[in-house]
């Protein structure tokens, strides 16, 4: 039984005030109404100043504001190492001073490769020059900045030069390389073509390579993102058939940040790899391409007819090759170390100044950038505007508060990875959480990050209006649930869940934006957020994401952009002000539950199936319902999977489970008691074992292959990309059929879940210990 207490409801009755560090009572316009329930981490009293402190931030973003953010933002390329770049760090600092904040630049110097040479040309069987560039639109007036526009390339994509017969391997994902198999294909010598979709871009180059490619390129097809789905730019959203999606293809899934400094930040002074040795560069060279530049290399493949799934949108009939069709790649960048800028303001804590809550969001882009990242970083600085006016009013918060606008993160998590690196004792020691943002559009609230913050980010959801239909964002996310799950195979159960649980499911985090480095690797609880589903779009890091398309495609009102800012704001704000940090665990475990059924029953599928395959082949089935004129060929036997022993790891489960239940019992008997307030010194000890529940998810070793990746349940999948794996080393272990390996991370899973049960309970005890 899952039992809650927030919002706290009965467990608000009767607390006090907690001495030190509350804000004094805003100046209010009108009365602010009784609310229906405190607030998880407040007292009644300081509930109530809460909600109207809460209530004045979110009457200040402005949609005026924010598109003159993002006019200026975007108004030129500012990708790594370009002036704009650094013209707009200076810009943001500039901003955040006149707020009324503490700010400063902190710069660091990383491996940022650009092109040089770029060449991609079919040889054979006739002869075609890629364009490899995208043509400025007449109506777009930044589209036309052709001399600061970054081309289209990969980076980190290796250096070379290659000839070699063409393969198309659809996304290019591990899956396809199976399936190319049993087609009779290698790609062994050869130069792959994958479309974008089905994982993160760097995982294409890294299985095509662990298959023996010698090149990859990457292409954009309009099935995924252009005029299947729609009219394309400018006379609509979507990708034209000149666009290009850039790119980084570094592995980051073995570690983000400079490939240079794995594990330190990249300062002036750091101690650098050889780029020689640096594991996250590519092993063959890798260029996007367009469709229009795909297609006559598409359509000059022989060889087997693509299958059905991998057909993609051109008029042309799909053949995977290889041959006839051979084509020259050339990739030649320069590798220059160059310096980004990551801007820090800071507004101080008046009780509890070493307890950090952490704002994030990039500033770089590849070209331009409206979407991605000005739609993210705009609201952040509309929030730094609101609560500088909010302290000119009195408040100050409880919680130290830091925003800031990350640079590089687009090519590698840059400025964030570095900073996180150098700061990582800092940031053990007080980091509350990180809210990140990365872009924002038209549509309905995105929620992902640590389940011990899903009770909390639904209650702020609650709190705010979406713009357009009025309703709470909480309210119409859950609609849109309800809708969604008509697709899904138990769509029954799944609305079921949907309209009696207590709260929304919250995602959980992969990689693929600034989060990665608090979460994964010092472990500190994090959200990510945005607003989606209603701006349909295919110019993701083109030339032709900037304000021009934003204004007449994306959220052209910026009342969404508005949204996000009241949304993390107040998320930021009631962090900062709560007296008790309102973690909550009894969700965490559930969660942590559903995801450890998933490995039982990913295991139970792998044994199901090897012995199905074997019998399938034992029977003759392949070879019987196999095409005689066809190229199908068997696959090959498997090794049956052998049991494994779940039960440390159901124990640890059950053990975290309890003292989530214990601790929520514990703050109900404390709220009950009408009358005790929490003295500052016990109040500090209390938050200072809150503030260790993230980090006891870690296991110094990290994950197998990847140390630098920490978190035991959550990580991005090593084959994935962006997508997550939850308990990661085991379900991957699974997946690579590395069972000796498997064994083992399901004690160190067990140990992360008894690791975070111990601090839980130590949390109920010192809570029980207030109660009379």
């Amino acid at each position: 039984m899952r039992l809650t207490t927030g919002p706290l409801t009965a467990c608000a009755v009767g607390w006090l005030l907690l001495a030190g560090g509350s804000a004094p009572a805003p100046t209010a316009t009108r009365a602010a109404p009784a609310p229906p329930s405190g607030l998880r981490g407040f007292t009644v009293g300081s509930a109530a100043i809460e909600r109207e402190w809460e209530r004045q931030f979110r009457a200040l973003p402005s949609p005026d504001s924010l598109r003159a953010y993002m006019r200026h933002l975007a108004a030129r390329p500012h990708h790594v190492g370009s002036p704009y770049d650094r013209a707009n760090a200076e810009w943001i600092l500039a901003k955040f001073r006149s707020f009324g904040l503490d700010a400063h630049i902190e710069s660091f110097d990383v491996l940022f490769p650009t092109p040089l040479e770029r060449v991609v040309e079919l040889v054979e069987p006739t002869r075609f020059q890629a364009r490899l560039a995208e043509p400025p639109v007449a109506s777009d007036p930044t589209s036309r900045q052709r001399a600061e526009q970054l081309p289209t390339y990969n980076a980190y994509s290796i250096d070379g030069d290659v000839t070699a017969p063409l393969v198309y391997v659809n996304y290019g994902v591990p899956a396809d390389y199976e399936r190319l198999e049993r087609l009779g294909v290698s790609v062994k010598g050869a130069i792959v073509i994958a479309r974008y979709f089905g994982s993160w871009r760097g995982i294409k180059p890294k299985v095509a390579a662990e298959h023996g490619a010698i090149g990859c390129l990457i292409y954009s097809d309009p099935q995924d993102d252009g005029y299947t789905q729609g009219d394309v730019y400018p006379r609509g959203p979507w990708r034209p058939r000149d666009g290009v999606q850039r790119g980084s293809v570094m592995d980051m899934p073995l570690y983000p940040g400079d490939p240079l400094t794995p594990g330190v930040g990249a300062t002036k002074d750091a101690k650098r790899l050889p780029i020689t040795d640096a594991q996250t560069i590519t092993k063959i060279p890798v260029l996007p391409i367009s469709y229009g530049d795909a297609e006559p290399l598409l359509a000059a493949l022989g060889g087997p007819v693509a299958p059905a799934p991998w057909r993609g949108g051109l008029a042309i009939t799909y053949h995977v090759g290889p041959g006839p069709a051979q084509v020259h790649l050339r990739v030649k960048s320069d590798w220059t170390l160059r310096p980004i800028y990551d801007v820090i303001a800071r507004i101080p804590g008046a009780a509890a100044p070493d307890e950090w809550v952490i704002r994030g969001n990039h500033h770089d882009a590849w070209v331009n950038g409206a979407w991605d990242p000005i739609s993210g970083q705009a609201p952040l600085l509309e929030e730094a505007r609101a609560y500088g006016q909010l302290q000119a009013q009195g408040w100050r918060p409880r919680r130290t508060i830091l925003y800031a606008a990350w640079d590089g993160e687009e090519p590698a998590l840059l400025g964030s990875t570095e900073w996180v690196e150098a700061h990582a004792d800092e940031l053990a020691r007080h980091a509350v959480a990180y809210l990140n943002t990365d872009s924002n559009a038209r549509g309905y609230l995105f929620m992902a990050g640590s389940h011990s913050l899903e009770r909390f980010i639904n209650d702020v959801a609650r709190d705010i209006e979406d713009p357009e239909t009025r309703l709470s964002v909480w309210k119409r996310a859950q609609l849109h649930a309800i809708a969604a799950a008509d697709s899904a195979a138990d769509s029954a159960a799944l609305r079921q869940e949907i309209r009696e649980r207590a709260d929304l499911r919250i995602d959980a985090l992969g990689s693929g934006s600034d989060y990665s480095p608090f979460l994964q690797h010092v472990g500190i609880a994090s959200l990510n957020l945005g607003y989606e589903g209603e701006s349909g779009g295919g110019i993701y890091h083109s030339i032709y994401d900037d304000f021009t398309w934003f204004t007449t495609f994306g959220d052209t009102a910026f009342v969404y952009e508005r949204a996000l800012a009241q949304t993390v704001g107040t998320a930021v704000l009631r962090l900062a002000d709560a007296e008790v940090l309102p973690y909550e665990f009894t969700g965490l475990a559930e969660t942590v539950g559903r995801y450890v059924q998933q490995v039982k029953k990913l295991l139970r599928d792998a044994q199901d199936g090897a012995r199905e395959r074997n019998r399938e082949i034992d029977e003759g089935v392949f070879r019987a319902t196999a095409d005689p004129r066809g190229h199908l060929v068997p696959p090959l036997r498997q090794e049956v999977p052998p049991a494994l022993d779940f039960a440390p790891l159901d124990s640890a489960l059950a053990g975290l489970s309890g003292a989530a239940e214990r601790y929520e019992r514990a703050l109900a008997r404390v709220a009950a008691a009408g009358g005790a307030p929490l003295a500052g010194p016990q109040l500090a000890v209390l938050n200072a074992t809150l503030l260790e529940s993230e980090r006891a998810l870690t296991s110094a070793p990290g994950l197998p292959r990847r140390p630098w990746y920490r978190h035991a349940i959550y990580a991005p999948g090593f084959y994935t990309g962006y997508g997550v794996k939850t308990l990661p080393g085991v379900r991957e272990a699974i997946e690579q059929r590395s069972w000796l390996e498997a064994a083992a991370q399901l004690g160190v899973a067990a140990q992360a879940l008894r690791a975070e049960a111990a601090v839980v309970t130590q949390a109920a005890e010192q809570l029980a210990r207030l109660a009379p």
